[in-house]
């Protein structure tokens, strides 16, 4: 079979590869979304930022001090991370016992603060980043030429989701979490440090939103504004898997990525609004989200 509704096959097939591709980034950036809201109850607008600081920052260690790919995908986080940490501390841990909105409010303005001066300092141009020489090159799979780059985005985001999900879900640290949520005062006083769980919480999802940087940044250009180009698409997918749900982000997140691709081969002018209509769709039937608790 060469063809499918009268389209070449082999259309399907790459777009399926994009869909996967962009879905792994939305997965693991709506992921630490979905960790930090599921936590602190912070909507964290600047999520779009710390993505783009992973990605820059990578880029900087490369061009002025010569550290490559693999160490920055380790460092480069880690020192997102550390900002985090200062961020949590001294700015939204005043704001835990007020509405969401001053949350978003505020880390609205430190996402604008932060990529607008980057934007003063590189521009709005892109860098470019070079390929991994170890990811240099395709694999024949069969039916398609598979780029090695992009298959280990997938390979590598789709362990980091499950890696992620296991550590909420399935150990004691993540049950310490997830009780701190429902009664931070109980869990307090079984002598769990609970504002080091929330600082530890914040931290963590803003180094998955920096390793998605990392991970992008040899596919796509690096830029200020890659992380505000995205940000909203990553909350999309949020609200459609249910704000909280560490599993619904990321289903939601590889599923719309494929839907996206294949609506490029069907209907490319719906491309870009599909996420969108579907949200909608959702929020009209299930405000929850699909994976959220009503």
């Amino acid at each position: 079979m060469t063809e499918l509704f009268n389209i070449p096959i082999q259309a399907f097939y790459v777009q399926i590869l994009i869909g996967l591709i962009n879905g792994s980034f939305y997965a693991v950036l709506s992921l630490g979304l979905a960790v930090i809201f599921g936590m602190l109850n912070v909507i964290n607008f600047a999520h779009g930022a710390m993505y783009m600081l992973g990605a820059i920052f990578s880029w900087m260690m490369l061009t002025y001090l010569g550290i490559g790919y693999w160490p920055a995908l380790v460092l480069a986080p880690l020192l997102v991370a550390g900002l985090a940490v200062l961020m949590e501390k001294f700015l939204l841990s005043r704001l835990y016992a007020l509405d969401h909105l001053y949350g978003l409010l505020l880390t609205f303005g430190v996402a604008m603060i932060v990529e607008g001066g980057f934007r003063h300092w590189l521009g709005t141009s892109g860098q470019p980043y070079p390929m991994p020489s170890a990811f240099e090159g395709v694999a024949d799979i069969g039916f398609m030429m598979l780029p090695l780059y992009r298959g280990w985005v997938i390979v590598f985001s789709a362990v980091l989701c499950l890696a992620t999900w296991y550590l909420i879900e399935r150990t004691r640290i993540g049950s310490y979490l997830r009780a701190a949520t429902e009664n931070p005062t109980l869990v307090q006083a079984f002598g769990v440090n609970v504002p080091l769980l929330m600082t530890a919480t914040y931290a963590f999802g803003a180094a998955l939103a920096a390793m998605a940087g990392v991970l992008a940044a040899p596919i796509y250009q690096i830029g200020p504004l890659m992380g505000q180009n995205l940000i909203v698409v990553v909350f999309a997918v949020v609200v459609i898997g249910g704000m909280g749900s560490i599993m619904g982000a990321i289903v939601t997140g590889y599923a719309l990525g494929v839907i996206e691709g294949l609506t490029k081969v069907f209907y490319p002018e719906a491309s870009s609004t599909v996420i969108f209509v579907i949200m909608v769709l959702v929020l009209l039937t299930r405000p929850a989200g699909l994976f959220g608790r009503a």
